[in-house]
């Protein structure tokens, strides 16, 4: 019982991921005032008033939304793919056999071969782009569903047959519960994965994002602004893992604790 309610407990301390923060600030502070070139690493203090002008003049955002909006995309159809292959995969012994070595040859593909062959068969455009991503998290998410349709309790799936259960409702009540953790799992995992591949693909080839903007400051050697686009974006996804992906994944592996 005592194991149990240490993850209340710590949910009740939001002081500690404040004070983590804290530390990794004064460390960055530390860093930049023993280099004391703050061309080459800005301190903090610096960085801000950087953050409000592009703010300000309303660039950050505009570049901040695009890139966000191709994560958005590219989760959505990385998630959606990559399910769908992982049930069937993880169902059929057959479909598995079949399919397990391109599962093994598209793990093992390079990101940057992925992107870099999207531009030049498609072109440099947003389906491209959208594309490339995708295809370098399909992947991922078909391992981990596939693992999750694996472990289905077959107790469950008589229970079901027993009640005459049609597919939708099997599907619907039996199957998507006891595969929500791993749906969870995945998008979690994922969506950090996704928006570093979406920066590669607006840097080789936006004209917009956070990548492009990294970009163009790193041809003209401003670190200030590199640090300003790249920390404003990781920013936006440590809040949507503490206010969205967190709690999902806690609702739904909440049914294997009651």
């Amino acid at each position: 019982m005592g194991s149990l309610s240490k993850p209340g407990a710590d949910a009740r301390q939001p002081w500690v991921p404040l004070l983590s923060l804290a530390g990794l600030l004064t460390g960055w502070s530390v860093l930049a005032l023993a280099g004391g070139d703050p061309e080459l690493l800005p301190a903090p203090w610096q960085i801000a008033p950087l953050a409000v002008q592009e703010l300000a003049s309303g660039e950050l955002l505009r570049h901040l939304s695009a890139t966000l909006a191709r994560v958005v995309l590219a989760f959505v159809v990385a998630m959606s793919i990559g399910s769908a292959i992982g049930m069937i995969m993880g169902r059929s012994r057959r479909a598995d056999r079949w399919l397990d070595p391109w599962l093994i040859f598209f793990l093992n593909l390079p990101a940057l071969v992925t992107i870099v062959l999207c531009y030049l068969w498609i072109g440099l455009n947003e389906a491209a782009a959208i594309l490339a991503v995708a295809l370098n998290k399909i992947p991922t998410v078909v391992v981990t569903i596939r693992e999750g349709a694996r472990a289905l309790d077959p107790a469950l799936e008589d229970m079901a047959r027993v009640f005459r259960m049609d597919r939708g409702a099997r599907l619907r009540h039996v199957i998507v519960p006891q595969l929500a953790p791993f749906f969870a799992s995945a998008g979690r995992s994922g969506i950090s994965l996704i928006w570093k591949i979406v920066l590669v693909v607006e840097f080789l080839g936006r004209s917009n994002g956070i990548g492009f903007q990294i970009h163009l400051y790193f041809q003209l050697f401003d670190v200030g602004m590199i640090l300003v686009y790249a920390l404003s974006f990781i920013a936006v996804m440590l809040a949507i893992e503490t206010f969205v992906l967190r709690p999902w994944e806690a609702r739904a592996a909440r049914w294997r604790r009651v």
